[in-house]
């Protein structure tokens, strides 16, 4: 076995933690490796990073839920389980800290551990330009289609945001869901999440909380200019299809992965999110509940 351990190097309880950790695995003969989570930074992980990933059965993660995004978006929809244990503030996706990391690692590696199955993003970008596979002829985007050639295509385990440029301005998008056309909006742009992420900005932007389970996807405006404006929550194989203004003053928008920004040489001109592949897999160590812990933190 193969462990991979991310801390967040910028807390010193999370730095100590792993040290104590990887004396415990060295002692237990197990494999492992020590990241920093500022190694993962940026919305692609570079080839170090990736290299990591490899050969791993599983991933520890001594941070916050920050922590935890980015080492997710480095496996990928790999399905390695990812433990994640708090040394944040929030710490929606981890587990406490109380116990100690030795005890909660060593419940995992002994299954006295629950597997949650999140639905993850997979993000793909048209910029201007480019042929758009899907939406030339008018096709809507198929969930099960195949990757095509020269697309640019990102991960995330909690959103999409599209938002306002570096000119400040608000944008002008369309918005359809799986080919139909649901809306023309103008606004400060429009957040994308699973359910994962319904608890972090959509929950801001005035979306609803969805129970973990849930496999759709959730879609909401940011600051929309108008009174009729509501959250759309999607069928499991539905596409979220955003195409962005051709006015060159109202489409100047920016993409943030995660909270990642995703950087292109050109104007982006649609956006496609749908469900990934492969589902994040998520440990639980006497976790309390989804309902419990929401109670906690909003209520």
């Amino acid at each position: 076995m193969r462990i991979l351990i991310v801390r967040n190097n910028s807390n010193s309880k999370a730095l100590d933690a792993s040290l104590l950790l990887a004396t415990y695995l060295a002692s237990q003969g197990i494999d492992h490796t020590l990241a920093d989570s500022s190694d993962l930074a940026g919305a692609d992980a570079p080839e170090e990073a990736a290299e990591l990933a490899a050969g791993t059965d599983m991933a520890v993660v001594l941070g916050g839920d920050g922590t935890i995004l980015r080492t997710a978006r480095l496996l990928g929809t790999t399905g390695v389980p990812i433990l994640g244990i708090n040394f944040g503030r929030l710490g929606f996706l981890a587990n406490s800290s109380d116990e100690g990391v030795v005890a909660v690692v060593a419940a995992a590696l002994a299954g006295d551990v629950v597997a949650e199955q999140r639905t993850n993003l997979r993000i793909d970008v048209v910029c201007e330009g480019e042929a758009d596979p899907w939406g030339d002829e008018g096709d809507s985007a198929d969930a099960l289609s195949p990757a095509p050639e020269g697309r640019r295509s990102f991960f995330a385990l909690n959103e999409l945001a599209v938002t306002r440029g570096a000119n400040g301005r608000v944008i002008d998008f369309g918005l359809g869901v799986s080919g139909s056309h649901v809306a023309d909006m103008r606004g400060d742009g429009l957040v994308v999440a699973t359910a994962t992420g319904s608890t972090a900005y959509a929950l801001s932007a005035g979306g609803p909380l969805v129970a973990p389970g849930f496999t759709g996807l959730v879609a909401v405006p940011l600051a929309p200019h108008t009174l009729h404006s509501r959250a759309i929550v999607t069928a499991p194989s539905d596409v979220v299809e955003m195409s962005l203004s051709t006015d060159a003053a109202r489409h100047d928008a920016t993409l943030f992965a995660d909270g990642e920004v995703l950087s292109f040489e050109r104007p982006v001109r649609r956006v496609y999110v749908r469900r990934g592949d492969a589902p994040t897999v998520l440990l639980r160590h006497r976790h309390e509940g989804f309902y419990e812990h929401a109670a906690k933190v909003f209520f």
